[in-house]
């Protein structure tokens, strides 16, 4: 138990509570203990009886049978895998840019799981595009769509995950750092205030873009480009 418990303190402060609440809620509407229909998302309920848990119980609820336990199971392992990548990666030292992360896909997605977790799987990859040998990450969320349609017989949520993911990445780096356009999205400073910014700690892949300065003699190119990815990186700058 002492194992559990040390790799349970391992995972990323954030992911950690995700991913304990993913496997909490599921079971405490398998259980019995709370009527499962009390953890669904119906918006009627929550403008005229103010139940104002559902939004946040519907994204963790995931209704658990004989026919959808394993791929309840496969999209816990994703929860976990990428999004302490992405926690230790790309926002390693940054909660608050996490976390609203998540809240802007998490209000894009209509509050339901398997969107949620493959929006982020979408921006953990689009940071890992170049770094992952071979260079297939830029695809893994197509893959998983398609393996998860195969098993589940729907690819609807997916889809969905992965649209709010590329929207969220292309608002908050692509189209501001690399297309030089206006930025739409920034993390508001009351989460800085909550969740201030850190270093220390192992990274996992991938880094957030950075604007690079373009070569002065490259006439003709393109210029103004970031480098999507750097691989691994230890501790602070």
């Amino acid at each position: 138990m002492s194992d559990i418990g040390d790799w349970f303190r391992s995972i990323p402060f954030i992911t950690r509570y995700w991913f304990a609440a993913s496997i909490a809620v599921p079971l405490i509407g398998k259980l019995g203990l709370v009527d499962f229909r009390n953890l669904l998302l119906f918006p009627e309920m929550v403008f005229s009886r103010f139940h104002i848990w559902r939004p946040v119980t519907a994204t963790l609820y995931f209704p658990i049978t004989p026919n959808t336990g394993f791929l309840y199971l496969v999209n816990l392992y994703f929860l976990y895998h990428y999004s302490t990548r992405l926690e230790t990666g790309s926002f390693d030292g940054r909660p608050a840019d996490y976390i609203f992360m998540l809240l802007f896909n998490w209000i894009c997605i209509v509050l339901l799981m398997i969107p949620l977790i493959m929006s982020v799987l979408y921006v953990w990859a689009q940071f890992n595009k170049d770094t992952v040998r071979p260079s297939n990450a830029h695809y893994l969320p197509w893959v998983i769509l398609a393996f998860n349609f195969i098993i589940g017989g729907s690819f609807v949520n997916e889809l969905t995950g992965n649209l709010v993911g590329h929207l969220y990445f292309f608002l908050m780096f692509k189209y501001p750092m690399d297309l030089g356009g206006r930025a739409f999205l920034s993390t508001p400073e009351f989460l800085y205030r909550f969740f201030p910014n850190r270093r220390g700690g192992v990274s996992g892949f991938g880094v957030p873009p950075t604007r690079r300065q373009a070569p002065q003699d490259n006439a003709g190119g393109f210029g103004g480009r970031h480098n999507w990815g750097q691989g691994f990186r230890l501790g602070g700058e």
